[in-house]
């Protein structure tokens, strides 16, 4: 496929043309997608935000009784709070697999917010800081775990190349990959023949070859070794594009077939972030610095989902805004697994 023919050529988003989707939502980190419209988004509150096609907004909650759900201006809680929802995936019957980055557990609820924990040790030890999950066509489970430094914000500092790749299937669960700068979301390509690996403190993707019993080997970098900033969620269009968030820049890029990286949208703050990357280098970054850095579209952006009947409606995830805003895409999403059950 030649690069002329790449859809993303001269193309950006018309900030004109954003819309928002939802309201009141609390840390919407993730978004799943479903073919009939409904939206599904990780919530600080412990479970989900069902949006259903026609705007209407359930909170399925995995405990009530959650004493302090963090405000979205509460910089300190949206990275340290109890229970943080953070990766989601459906699994083959439907329910929502959940990496909660709060109580460091893999879990499981039904849509109607029955839930259990999965996983919360492996090997005998605390599974670390779970990040995110993604099935595949097998109905496997694969899931991030970003650090298992206590507290998990010294990593970013001391950019500890501790997190790794788990996952789970019928022989139970085992990790993978290891030796990850902060591992965050993971994608697979068409194929499910590589797997891509964000490293956000590393600022790269990583990727690595799948065999058919889930090993992986042939790990390489992606792209370039500095994206400019810091990745956290991606996702692969029908191009073969690999649409980027950067956490902290507030940008949205693409990274294409042949290399090229382009910049799809900028809702940064040049000097916050530049004062960031200082205490970044010296290994002194806060929470504060963080959320000086937050945008206004969707602030501290974490991840993009493709969804709509045709899979060119974009949504951006983050981790201090109460809306997802959305726009059009000029290609279509790669659909995940999910998606291509349905």
């Amino acid at each position: 496929m030649t690069s002329s023919s790449n859809p993303l050529h001269g193309w950006q988003v018309n900030r004109g043309s954003i819309r928002m989707v939802g309201h009141d939502l609390l840390r919407p980190e993730c978004i799943l997608a479903e073919p009939d419209g409904t939206l599904w988004t990780a919530d600080a509150r412990g479970g989900v935000m069902r949006i259903d096609a026609d705007g209407t907004q359930t909170l399925i909650a995995q405990q009530t009784d959650f004493a302090r759900a963090p405000a979205a201006s509460d910089a300190e809680q949206l990275v340290l709070g109890k229970t943080l929802p953070n990766g989601l995936a459906f699994d083959r019957e439907g329910n929502i697999v959940i990496a909660n980055f709060g109580t460091d557990s893999i879990e499981l609820m039904t849509r109607d917010g029955a839930s259990r924990t999965l996983y919360d040790s492996i090997d005998g030890a605390p599974l670390g800081k779970t990040n995110f999950v993604l099935t595949d066509s097998k109905g496997r489970i694969w899931f991030t775990v970003t650090t298992r430094q206590v507290p998990w914000t010294r990593s970013i500092n001391e950019k500890t190349a501790d997190g790794y790749v788990g996952l789970i299937d019928a022989n139970g669960i085992r990790i993978v990959a290891d030796g990850f700068v902060g591992t965050n979301e993971i994608r697979l390509d068409t194929n499910e023949e590589w797997l891509y690996v964000v490293e956000t403190n590393a600022r790269r993707i990583s990727r690595l070859r799948v065999a058919e019993d889930g090993s992986l080997s042939g790990r390489e970098i992606y792209g370039p070794h500095d994206l400019g900033g810091f990745p956290d969620g991606f996702a692969f269009d029908a191009h073969g594009n690999l649409w980027i968030t950067l956490i902290l820049n507030e940008k949205l890029i693409a990274l294409t077939p042949d290399g090229e990286v382009l910049t799809l949208l900028d809702d940064g703050n040049s000097e916050a972030f530049a004062r960031y990357e200082v205490h970044y280098d010296q290994g002194t970054t806060t929470p504060e610095l963080m959320g000086a850095c937050r945008g206004t579209l969707a602030p501290m952006m974490a991840s993009i989902t493709f969804g709509g009947p045709d899979l060119r409606t974009v949504y951006l995830g983050s981790l201090a805004g109460t809306t997802l805003a959305s726009f059009r895409a000029p290609v279509a999403g790669l659909p995940l697994a999910h998606w291509r059950a349905a």
